[in-house]
Parts: C-alpha cells; sequence; structure tokens
C-alpha cells in the first residue's frame, strides 16, 4: 500500500488547526459535539489524528456536525445504530478495514459513503466502488476539495425530492423520488445513493439511450473528475439488486458502445 507521508498534512494541519478548540475526546479516540436542527451530521472514521484534524476543521467550518471514530468496528456499529447523513470512510482502519465496513453497511444501509484511500491504482478505486462506495478521494487530498464532495454527494441525495415528484410506477417497480424508496412488489430494495439517481434518471425515460457521459452528469454532476469505469461499477451493483426479483429482473439493458437504457417489465 502506498504510504502517505505525515508532511504532506503538517503545513494544513498547523494553519488551519492551531486555533481550533478540541472536542470532548472518548476512550476510543472518536469526539462529536453536541447538533444543531440546521446541521447534517457526518460521521468520519478514519485513524490517522491529522487527518481527522484537518478534516473535521474543514467540515465543521462548512457547518456540519462531525463525529469522529478511529476504529472500524466503532464506527460501524455507530452508524448502524445511529445512521449519519454521510460517512467518510478510510479504507485501511484498525480491527475492520474499510471494504469490510462497506461490505456490512451494504447489506442494510444506503448511507452515502466518500472513500478516502491511498490507493491510487484505477483498479483499487473501481474496488472501492463495487462495494458500494459513492464516490472516493485519494491521499493526499484537499481538504476544500473533500467538502465540495461532500455537499454534492449530499445535494444529490436530497434533490430528487425538493419538486414533491410523483413515484414512478414501472411494471412491478415502484420509485419514491421524494422518499428515494425503491420497491418491487411492496418489498424494498437498499439503494445507494448513486444507485437510486441512475436508476431514477434511466426510469424516468423508458427505452430512451443514455451514454456514460450523461449518466455522470446526472447521477455525480458535471465537475465529477473520476474514471471512466465508475458508471459502469454503479450499473453493475444497480443491476444485480434488480436481477435478484425477478419482477424487476433485465430492467437495465446495456447498448454496446453506448450505454444504457431502462426495459419496462410487465407488471
Amino acid at each position: 500500500m502506498p504510504h502517505v507521508p505525515r508532511e504532506a498534512w503538517q503545513v494544513v494541519t498547523q494553519t488551519v488547526v492551531a486555533a481550533e478548540p478540541r472536542s470532548a475526546e472518548r476512550e476510543d479516540g472518536s469526539y462529536d459535539r453536541p447538533m444543531t436542527a440546521a446541521q447534517s451530521r457526518i460521521l468520519l472514521v478514519e485513524d490517522d489524528h491529522d487527518i481527522v484534524q484537518v478534516v473535521r476543521t474543514y467540515l465543521q467550518g462548512a457547518g456540519y456536525l462531525v463525529e469522529v471514530a478511529s476504529d472500524g468496528r466503532v464506527g460501524l456499529s455507530r452508524a448502524l445504530a445511529s445512521p449519519p447523513a454521510l460517512i467518510v470512510l478510510d479504507w485501511m482502519l484498525p480491527s475492520l478495514d474499510g471494504l469490510e465496513f462497506m461490505k456490512i453497511l451494504r447489506r442494510t444501509h444506503g448511507i452515502p459513503v466518500i472513500m478516502l484511500t491511498a490507493r491510487t491504482e484505477e483498479a483499487d478505486r473501481v474496488l472501492g466502488l463495487e462495494f458500494g462506495a459513492d464516490d472516493y478521494v485519494t491521499k493526499p487530498f484537499s481538504p476544500r476539495e473533500l467538502v465540495a464532495r461532500v455537499r454534492a454527494v449530499l445535494r444529490r441525495a436530497d434533490s430528487e425530492g425538493d419538486g414533491g415528484e410523483a413515484p414512478l410506477e414501472r411494471g412491478s417497480l415502484r420509485i419514491d423520488p421524494v422518499r428515494r424508496l425503491v420497491s418491487v412488489l411492496g418489498r424494498p430494495i437498499d439503494m445507494t445513493a448513486r444507485e437510486f439517481d441512475l436508476l431514477y434518471t434511466l426510469a424516468r425515460r423508458p427505452g430512451r439511450v443514455f451514454g456514460r457521459e450523461e449518466l455522470l452528469e446526472h447521477a455525480w454532476g458535471p465537475a465529477f473528475d473520476g474514471i471512466d469505469r465508475v458508471v459502469d461499477v454503479h450499473v453493475s451493483n444497480l443491476r444485480r439488486k434488480l436481477d435478484a426479483h425477478p419482477e424487476s429482473a433485465g430492467a437495465i439493458v446495456t447498448v454496446r458502445g453506448v450505454g444504457y437504457s431502462f426495459r419496462e417489465a410487465r407488471p
């Protein structure tokens, strides 16, 4: 695994957190502050204290409540017991690494997750996406960029419900953009934020073929700078969830060399 020198964080840490008062620290190395009604709660699961200081300072400065867990199992326990608005998750963690964290989390929760990783190879990033991460940031990174990505992911998670759109009924499949719920014959299908955005985009225009760049813009926004395979990875995960139900199997169609479309099944 590539090593991220601690020196890479020192200048940022010294300039942005020197005057920042520390919150109460728990015995397991986590912190939190009182929550206000206007704040979205971000769970930061990271064991590097310097990175925690920088990220927490910037996120709190952007108006978010930040809870920190320095251990993978502690972070997962908190996420399951009291789901946050978003999780910023390190790949390499004590007791439970980021991929195992994602594997367990995605069995029951579609909480948006941004993964922090020192792994820069495309194969590693694709692996994180395959496990259900909504976005990734490689170390060392700009704290401002991370805040921008947090805002973008949360905005995408909230935007579809802002207009009070009616649920889409596509055969046995029901897609509720306000509550951001997907079900087949009343049986819920758990979706990540990105998976929901992709499905909703495709299902709104059955039969229309969407190119990968177009889907990237719809689900990630025009400013997203990611690898070409990100859409394919998320569509693969989405298709696997839909195909697990006979009534929605085959709903996502690949148009080779072009992109994807939604095929409405008969009720």
